[in-house]
């Protein structure tokens, strides 16, 4: 009998994970939420953990397969908007309730611009993310996985940021203000959200490969 690949329970166990937050990170970014002095789109929550996963799989992987996850991520991201133009197209039923109908009608008619905004930035922002903290691991060896982590997230959450609020709402209305204060709110949870998880994504990963 033919045998299955080998593949390593880490790298399964976070590739699933990681293929949920890519589909949920849309749906929560409907949402903002403020947390003190800043005011954020709640998909950031998502985007980071999909930025502590990549990262842990290029941590416990290699960089080749943590940019393979991403490139793989886009499978989840693309169905998951066709789903949604497609259930927001269908006629909705006589007995669901009015603001009911009315709210998910609204949060699934998303305008093309900001999914084409979210599909770019992710694929950059992500790849970017690998690039940079698989660079640091290379000048630094295995030390400081929390620094390393920080600054490749922080980085790319600049990035992710610029493009997404450039595509989606460029023209719409000055977005000089609004990309300054989402820059300054991503980088501030980058700093205080990864560097306790990737330690614990990363202990995760190589407790499933040990058991």
């Amino acid at each position: 009998m033919d045998r299955p690949p080998a593949l390593s329970r880490s790298l399964f166990a976070l590739s699933i994970f990681y293929g949920g937050m890519v589909c949920i990170a849309g749906v929560l970014g409907n949402k903002q939420v403020s947390l003190g002095p800043l005011a954020v789109e709640a998909g950031i929550f998502a985007f980071l953990l999909l930025v502590v996963t990549s990262s842990a799989i290029a941590e416990l992987h290699g960089r080749a397969t943590a940019n393979r996850l991403v490139q793989v991520g886009f499978v989840p991201l693309l169905v998951s908007l066709v789903l949604s133009w497609v259930v927001w197209r269908l006629p909705p039923s006589p007995q669901m309730a009015p603001a009911n109908r009315d709210a998910i009608q609204l949060i699934l008619g998303t305008t093309w611009r900001i999914w084409l905004g979210g599909i770019v930035a992710y694929g950059i922002s992500q790849t970017l993310n690998v690039t940079i903290f698989a660079a640091l691991k290379g000048a630094e060896g295995s030390k400081l996985l929390w620094l390393r982590a920080a600054i490749a997230s922080m980085l790319s959450q600049v990035v992710d940021t610029l493009l997404f609020v450039t595509i989606a709402f460029y023209g719409e209305f000055p977005i000089g203000p609004l990309i300054v204060g989402q820059m300054i709110a991503k980088v501030a949870l980058s700093a205080l959200i990864v560097p306790p998880l990737i330690y614990v994504f990363v202990w995760i990963g190589r407790r499933l490969d040990r058991a």
